[in-house]
């Protein structure tokens, strides 16, 4: 495999890797973060700090539970790293 094309692979894979840690923890957030204007629109109540508070412990709550889910994808693109490092050194 060409040198060019390798680096193109290493940015597409680095690319994918941080969308898929960082999507589920955001789209965590931006639900939370809809729920609770849906909620102070309603009930009138405009305190700043309800917009924070729950979405800091929903974004905690979910690292929490996704941490073995997250874990596994950061191990694999890990190893795909050093796999296309390897084939890059074999290769000369």
């Amino acid at each position: 495999m060409e040198m060019m094309d390798l680096v193109v692979e290493a940015l597409q894979a680095s690319l994918w890797a941080v969308l898929k840690l960082s999507l589920p923890l955001l789209l965590v957030g931006l639900v939370v973060g809809l729920l609770v204007t849906l909620f102070q629109a309603v009930t009138q109540i405009q305190d700043p700090t309800l917009t924070f508070v729950p979405k800091i412990v929903a974004v905690a709550l979910a690292m929490i539970l996704l941490l073995p889910l997250l874990l596994s994808w950061s191990l694999d693109y890990t190893r795909e790293t050093f796999q296309m490092i390897g084939d890059l050194w074999g290769g000369r």
